[in-house]
């Protein structure tokens, strides 16, 4: 699919480019995390925001496929070491909690809930599609619980309509400010929910469900 023939409207509200977002590496490369708590929500968002601020950025970019070093905070992701859970499958927008979060392309509500427990996702909306003449589904997790009381399951939604906000913690899943955007092909059955990070082993078949959401977020394609 050449991704290159729709438009889409910016999730955040404005286009997303090299001026405005620094990537964020939460990679065992980053010395840094080994010395923060992580375990503390307030002083990982501190951290999370002191880098954005020495840098003069609005958002923070989380990487698709990044392996991460950072799920070790929350049992969500796995005990046993071949079921652990640590390849990310979207892209994480980390900025101040409030943000405002439009739809991206006409859609309709799928399903939502409010997925519970330290390292959740918490309140989280999924969108219907059609795309090229293919169903594909967008994921919009940690959010605020407000964001799902007036939502119907089959409402139709239009490109820039104001779908939701990022939520603050803990009742975002208890994490740090931010938007977790995924793409899905198949939800496999799932509603209200799809896995966000994957076990090495499963990495593939995730792959192949899960494309870039880069692809409609745009930065890694904006001029530097």
């Amino acid at each position: 699919m050449n991704w290159n023939e729709f438009e889409f409207f910016p999730v955040l509200g404005e286009v997303l480019t090299a001026k405005n977002t620094l990537k964020l590496d939460f990679t065992a490369a980053n010395a840094d995390l080994e010395k923060i708590n992580l375990t503390e929500t307030a002083l990982f968002e501190t951290y999370v925001l002191e880098q954005l601020e020495s840098a003069g950025k609005t958002y923070g970019i989380g990487g698709y496929l990044e392996k991460r070093a950072i799920y070790r905070r929350s049992d969500v992701f796995g005990t046993a070491a071949s079921d652990f859970r640590d390849i990310h499958l979207g892209v994480d927008i980390w900025t101040r909690a409030g943000a405002p979060i439009f739809v991206p392309f006409d859609g309709r509500i799928h399903s939502f809930q409010d997925n519970v427990g330290f390292g959740n996702y918490g309140p989280t909306i999924i969108l219907e599609h059609e795309l090229g003449g293919e169903k594909l589904y967008s994921l919009y997790g940690h959010l605020y619980r407000s964001d799902l009381e007036m939502l119907q399951v089959g409402k139709e939604v239009k490109a820039g309509d104001l779908l939701c906000h990022i939520g603050s913690f803990p009742e975002n899943g208890d994490w740090p400010a931010h938007l977790h955007f995924q793409l899905m092909w198949d939800l496999h059955g799932n509603s209200g929910d799809y896995p966000g990070v994957a076990a090495e082993k499963d990495v593939e078949f995730f792959k192949k469900n899960c494309p870039d959401p880069d692809w409609i977020l745009g930065f890694g394609r904006q001029d530097q």
